[in-house]
């Protein structure tokens, strides 16, 4: 796969491509796409018994502030494969802090041409307060068992705030930007 011939989006920010590295509801082992490569690497086995309740990638083209691509969770009626690209439109994104810094997730829904289940929800308070719970819960404890290694949860913020952040971090990468 060649990663840097994928565009960040067809009508970004309104739209982003989400490469997945963890399908939904997957197995206890956190994959992550080398950016060189194109190849999916084992990064870890996850210790505690929980599984991503959505599909989790990254962004092309974007740079967080730990220097990685933006991270995103996908929110599906379905896993999807590692290494899939989909195309998807944010709603908000998950503020968070681990034990190297900030750790932004933006929330994002596939474009309604994917799934027109969702057409109805633009913002991140229309999402099933039961799964924001299950993402709240899932990132709060998911590190748990591993020694030296803590996350803080801070809140959901909303599509507004998730585009502003997708911006700066396009922006930051931007002689890579399609």
């Amino acid at each position: 796969m060649y990663i840097d011939r994928i565009a960040v989006g067809t009508h970004f920010p309104d739209d982003v491509n989400v490469i997945v590295e963890i399908p939904m509801h997957y197995n206890t082992v956190k994959y992550e796409m080398d950016k060189v490569s194109g190849a999916l690497c084992v990064d870890r086995f996850i210790q505690t018994a929980m599984y991503y309740p959505c599909n989790y990638g990254f962004i092309p083209h974007t740079v967080a502030g730990d220097g990685d691509p933006v991270d995103a969770l996908v929110i599906t009626s379905y896993p999807i494969m590692p290494a899939a690209c989909i195309p998807t439109r944010p709603i908000g994104i998950l503020l968070m802090q681990d034990e190297s810094g900030p750790d932004e997730k933006i929330i994002a829904l596939p474009t309604t041409k994917i799934a027109p289940e969702f057409a109805h929800i633009e913002d991140i308070e229309q999402v099933d307060p039961l799964l924001k719970k299950r993402i709240i819960h899932f990132f709060n404890h998911y590190k748990e068992l591993e020694q030296g290694k803590w996350v803080k949860v801070e809140g959901f913020e909303s599509k507004k705030k998730a585009m502003t952040y997708l911006i700066d971090a396009a922006s930051k990468n931007e002689p890579y930007r399609q």
